[in-house]
């Protein structure tokens, strides 16, 4: 009988109750609410550096083109093929690339601010304009 008892009392004391559970399970959702936003931040930022250092590369490539053909490209695609007498691509190792949120970079051949072309892209919202994570981002 003696050792029935200890049998059931070991049993007893090994495991969670549920009230001990979800202490846990609220403790972690209380440490999730303080890190996730802090998180999600840097995904943002880091999706803004993302674009910055693939429209430094869009810029090497353009002026590389330039070099060979003596102008600036119509378009972005003529990097990958061209029928230009001079071409001597392709210029990038893959096709354009999108910008972080899915968008094409936005190129053109003539620019506001005397630069010989003008590339950038809408940032999060994909569109003209915006404040902070939607800003529109341009090369440098």
């Amino acid at each position: 009988m003696f050792l029935v008892r200890k049998v059931k009392r070991e049993s007893r004391e090994s495991g969670f109750t549920l009230i001990e559970l979800l202490i846990v399970i609220v403790i972690l959702g209380l440490l999730m609410s303080l890190v996730a936003p802090t998180m999600f931040s840097k995904v943002d930022s880091s999706k803004i550096k993302t674009a910055e250092a693939q429209m430094q590369m869009l810029q090497t490539s353009l002026d590389t083109y330039r070099l060979d053909i003596g102008s600036y490209p119509e378009s972005l695609s003529e990097l990958r093929t061209s029928n230009k007498r001079g071409w001597d691509g392709p210029y990038l190792p893959r096709e354009v690339p999108l910008d972080p949120w899915g968008n094409s970079y936005n190129y053109s051949r003539s620019s506001n601010s005397g630069e010989p072309f003008s590339l950038s892209s809408y940032g999060r919202d994909g569109q003209e304009g915006g404040e902070g994570d939607d800003a529109d981002i341009f090369h440098r």
